[in-house]
């Protein structure tokens, strides 16, 4: 029996806020290809999940990713109509939200109502589940109330919803790579212990899964890794075989590169362990894989070994940690930077002993400056970016108490008056802060499907 067809799998999106159009030139590069093609949109990460879950608490509606509309609305209506999957974990906290909303849209637009599935299986944050967290977590279990608690669960439920049909598969929290697997395991067909195969998979849907740092977004410094075209961009695609080899490629005609360098940042990124990336899917083994070129922005990855999956998977619970306070002022001409050191420091004795507070000189000392007023105590840093004529500083704390971590806005503020001279241009924030921890929990304890919206 002859090997299916490669699946082509483009991504248009690598987190929650990037661009909204970047799907068109994937999709017509699919339509174009005229082989089996799936298109997903990677929007989550962990705090996102978390910020999801508190919008939903004022709005029970909301809780999914809020650019879904301008995501979907350019390309919903074409890819229904050409047969192009789209797989996403776009629902965050309310994957039911999310499917009921692009149900909508297709009918706004005028397309074929689509078949809907929605994965089950990840949250983690009900009062059912608080025994599990307990035995995973003990003291480390926090008191304060639990905002999110999910599960990174894998791929097998959304092979199961593509082998049932389904247009559009709607996610909450899955592992990033395995919206890319799930297409490829329902394609092709592979055993669930195919090891090599999943590893190979699951490491196409890795250089996927960021979006266009594969393409030379994230890699770009100008003078040392130029990339043409930044403004505008190609989105990745991977063509996958039977085998689970991939090649990454671009639409034609837009910016960005793909090239061993590109494909290799990406490769390596976040991968702790290269003989060992653990997924709930598959243990990856890229210390024996081949990056080539392969053609003008197509580069061959192969050689990728796979191992048993753990026999845990990974759960991020998050929890209300207070508030999260910052103030900003800028100071310009003659003597700014010892102007912004000195409003630095008068901050310090009045906030000082309340809670630990981060101090910036934005461009003199930021980056690497630590918390307490570091950059300040440092005797190495004294007077640096004094001469400076044009800082911005920027001051930061947390507390759990709403009215002590505003005391911090508080102060900023004042020294529009209170000194030192040309202080301008203030920017207070506050908002809820929220703290994370992570456990692993029994595969076994974590039971997932899909279910359809209609």
């Amino acid at each position: 029996m002859a090997n299916p067809p490669s699946l082509l799998i483009g991504c248009a999106a690598g987190f929650s806020g990037d661009r909204t159009d970047a799907a068109a030139p994937v999709v017509d590069a699919l339509i174009a290809s005229g082989q089996p093609s799936v298109l997903i949109f990677e929007t989550l990460a962990e705090r996102t999940l978390a910020l999801a879950q508190l919008a939903r608490r004022t709005q029970p509606e909301a809780g999914y990713e809020p650019l879904l509309d301008d995501l979907l609305r350019p390309v919903l209506a074409q890819c229904l109509r050409h047969g192009v999957r789209i797989v996403s974990n776009f629902g965050a906290a309310n994957p039911w939200g999310a499917a009921r909303r692009i149900a909508a849209l297709a009918q706004d637009l005028g397309a074929r109502p689509p078949r809907i599935a929605v994965v089950r299986g990840d949250d983690l944050s009900g009062p059912e589940h608080r025994a599990l967290l307990q035995s995973a977590l003990g003291a480390a279990l926090p008191a304060e109330p639990i905002v999110s608690a999910n599960a990174y669960i894998g791929a097998e439920p959304i092979a199961q919803a593509l082998r049932g049909g389904a247009d559009v598969v709607v996610c909450g929290r899955v592992a990033d790579p395995s919206l890319v697997l799930g297409p490829a395991l329902a394609h092709f067909g592979w055993a669930p212990d195919d090891w090599d195969r999943l590893a190979r998979a699951t490491m196409a849907g890795h250089l996927l899964e960021c979006g266009s740092q594969v393409t030379g977004g994230y890699f770009a410094d100008p003078g040392y890794k130029d990339v043409p075209g930044l403004a505008r961009l190609g989105y990745p695609i991977a063509r996958i075989d039977a085998d689970g080899n991939c090649t990454i490629t671009k639409p034609a005609g837009t910016g960005g590169r793909v090239d061993e360098r590109t494909v290799k940042e990406q490769l390596l990124y976040e991968l702790h362990d290269p003989a060992a990336y653990l997924t709930p899917d598959v243990v990856a083994d890229i210390t024996q894989a081949r990056v080539t070129q392969d053609g003008p922005d197509r580069v061959r990855l192969e050689g990728v070994l796979g191992h048993a999956q753990p026999a845990t998977l990974k759960v991020n619970v998050c929890f209300e940690s207070g508030w999260f306070a910052e103030g900003e002022i800028s100071y310009a001409g003659p003597r700014a930077g010892a102007r912004a050191r000195l409003a630095g420091e008068v901050l310090h004795e009045r906030l000082a002993g309340v809670a630990p507070l981060r101090i910036d000189l934005i461009g003199v000392t930021s980056v690497f400056a630590g918390d307490d007023s570091g950059w300040r105590l440092d005797a190495g840093m004294a007077g640096q970016g004094d001469e400076a004529q044009d800082v911005r500083l920027r001051v930061a704390w947390q507390h759990r108490d709403h009215a002590t971590a505003q005391r911090l806005v508080r102060e900023v503020t004042a020294l529009y008056c209170c000194g030192p001279a040309g202080g301008g241009g203030v920017r207070t924030a506050m908002r809820p802060r929220l703290g994370t921890v992570s456990c692993l929990v029994p595969r076994e304890a974590v039971a997932t499907g899909f279910d359809w919206l209609n």
